[in-house]
């Protein structure tokens, strides 16, 4: 894709099979299955593959062929966090080991009682956050912003038999009704979680430099977080081997009303986590504008 559309790939049937698996053999046996699928990916989705490569061989300067055998362990690595995410979700987060770094940040905004805001990205695997906070008695709520377009008929198959979320959802809308939504649940004490690394062509945004090259971000994370006299923090949840996750919590310096000094901020700790794990960057389009 040449520009995110706000959707997900994937069949009801590809994951009813992931699941079958993870129930009667266990993750690792799904993560057998997966190099199949990564294959796949590899071999047939040049948009996506196009997309990548640019990003392993000019923004990370890999050579042709490093950059070719990282298209396949992304798109691995990418199914992996899918297979880990369905499987903590079914009640098997116990397979799963954790840590936290800055949980601190997390529980002295908490007790100051203004709520916080969350920005995140898409990388490594923050939806499965709340799974692991849960389990050092924060006292939390998590309300997550997003737009409602994911595929339905996947969305209502893992409802089917997962756990219920805690996290509530504030979907974006167009009478902008989700402002009062997320000022409701910051005045209840309650975290505001968004994404600030995705965009909708012909919406609002802003424009610097990632990785060596200027690229555009959603404006309304930054103009929001930067304007409520909140605490923001930038959080993400990064795939570790052996089924262990780590947790990354950087508190934000922000000026109030300075929207790009907030947004220099989080690209700085966007850039510092792929630093660490460079194949866990899952914007499979476009990022940056530079392809034909």
């Amino acid at each position: 894709m040449s520009k995110w559309d706000g959707k997900s790939k994937g069949t009801v049937l590809g994951y009813r099979i992931f699941v079958f698996l993870i129930q009667k053999a266990g993750v690792k046996s799904a993560y057998v299955l997966l190099y199949f699928v990564a294959s796949y990916y590899f071999l047939f989705l040049k948009k996506s593959n196009k997309a990548i490569s640019y990003y392993f061989k000019e923004r990370l300067n890999y050579s042709l062929f490093q950059s070719k055998r990282m298209v396949f362990k992304s798109y691995y690595t990418f199914g992996q966090t899918i297979i880990d995410k369905i499987s903590i979700s079914a009640g098997m987060r116990n397979k799963f080991t954790y840590e936290f770094d800055g949980i601190e940040i997390l529980k002295n905004l908490l007790a100051e009682k203004k709520g916080g805001v969350l920005i995140s990205a898409h990388i490594g695997n923050f939806e499965i956050a709340e799974h692991f906070l849960g389990d050092i008695d924060i006292d939390f709520q998590i309300n997550l912003v997003t737009t409602d377009l994911e595929h339905s008929a996947i969305k209502n198959y893992l409802e089917s038999f997962a756990q219920k979320p805690t996290v509530k959802f504030i979907i974006i809308s167009d009478d902008l009704s989700h402002i009062f939504e997320i000022n409701a649940a910051l005045a209840n004490n309650e975290l505001v979680c968004f994404t600030g690394d995705r965009y909708f062509e012909g919406t609002k945004s802003l424009s610097d430099t990632i990785l060596g090259q200027e690229a555009h971000f959603p404006a309304g994370p930054f103009l929001i977080a930067s304007r409520l006299k909140v605490p923001v923090v930038f959080v993400y949840v990064m795939k570790e081997p052996n089924l262990h996750y780590h947790l990354y919590a950087r508190e934000a310096v922000v000026k109030h009303r300075d929207e790009k000094g907030l947004l220099k901020a989080y690209i700085e700790s966007v850039e510092s986590m792929l630093a660490k794990y460079p194949l866990q960057w899952f914007n499979y389009f476009d990022f940056w504008n530079q392809l034909k």
